[in-house]
């Protein structure tokens, strides 16, 4: 085991990465190390290496929060994990486990939190450091290259979808087929939804279809919100998108006393709701922010069980400059993952 590794690390927003040689971590007390098998690319990564939100991450930085790997050494105080468990490195890095937000089920809302890949160096790296009390084990029925997306779209869309209270009688449209999109369609039909895909790219709603969507409509073509009235309009909208007309289109796809539930983040960050409708329609506005160990470990479940299909393509971490703009660019076909 030598001391170096190879990384992906940000040293000025909105140039390219460089790949380094850096000194390989050591765990601290209630941390591990972990050998990085898969590192997933979400759009939060290219956000935070372009310092496109109003809370910067540090600098430098390695970017990543869906890590998967092998543990291969854990410091003092570890009981949660072992050295050889195969576990997750998910955005919620860690959280205080004794605020009110934590006691009561909601650590994604910990105002003391860590986040991987942006306040915490991440899994665009051949080794990462963790809390050994937020990674999640990754059941031996899920490849490691399937569990990577997992562990932020996966998680995210299906708190998402839990959010958005989407039941059998329900019609639930997802606006944005991509690495988030394609499973939150899935999971809405696990739900037991109507589903309507909206996305701007005929090959992404044909995977849609692929996936189980029971509707699709091309937002190039057709105004989604006028398509999706016609069907009796949404009781849920769950917007993965990154374009804030994404979201209004999504709020006049609604029909009266549903919910439009936000989880793409625009760099833009600011979308228009008309108050009178909102009120009179009885309209219900709600952020979903990642999910908690629970609900990972119950998508990593469903996986295992054969519910869910990742669609993914696999690229060395070399090649992470042109794969950030292949997704800047939505001409990557759902999820990116990192060969590390």
């Amino acid at each position: 085991m030598g001391k170096w590794m190879k990384a992906a690390v940000v040293h000025e927003f909105g140039k390219p990465l460089r790949i380094e040689e850096l000194p390989k971590p050591e765990p601290g007390p209630g941390e591990v190390v972990v050998r990085i098998e898969a590192s997933g690319l979400c759009h939060t990564d290219i956000h935070a290496a372009h310092g496109d939100w109003p809370i910067k991450p540090k600098l430098p930085l390695i970017p990543g929060h869906e890590g998967v790997g092998i543990v291969e050494s854990c410091g003092a105080g570890v009981t949660e994990v072992k050295e050889g468990d195969r576990v997750a490195i998910p955005w919620l890095g860690y959280a205080c486990g004794v605020c009110e937000y934590c006691v009561s089920g909601w650590e994604t809302l910990c105002e003391s939190q860590q986040n991987t890949g942006y306040t915490i160096d991440g899994c665009y790296a051949e080794y990462a450091r963790a809390s050994a009390r937020y990674v999640v084990k990754v059941p031996k029925e899920v490849d490691p290259f399937d569990a990577a997306p997992l562990t932020c779209a996966g998680v995210t869309t299906y708190k998402a979808v839990k959010v958005s209270g989407a039941r059998p009688s329900d019609l639930v449209a997802i606006f944005g087929i991509g690495g988030l999109g394609h499973l939150a369609l899935q999971y809405a039909k696990i739900a037991g939804a109507t589903v309507v895909a909206v996305d701007l790219f005929d090959e992404k709603l044909e995977l849609a279809r692929e996936l189980g969507a029971d509707y699709t409509v091309n937002a190039r073509e057709e105004n989604p919100a006028e398509a999706i009235t016609k069907l009796g309009g949404a009781d849920a909208a769950i917007v993965v998108a990154v374009s804030p007309k994404a979201f209004e289109q999504a709020y006049q796809a609604l029909r009266r006393g549903g919910r439009l539930v936000l989880v793409g983040l625009p760099a833009e960050g600011f979308v228009r709701l008309p108050i009178f409708e909102t009120v009179l329609r009885g309209i219900q506005v709600v952020g979903s922010i990642v999910g908690t160990r629970i609900d990972l470990a119950e998508t990593f479940e469903l996986h295992a069980l054969g519910r869910t299909r990742v669609v993914y393509e696999k690229r060395p971490l070399e090649m992470v400059n042109e794969c950030f703009e292949a997704v800047e660019q939505g001409k990557a076909k759902a999820r990116i993952v990192f060969q590390v």
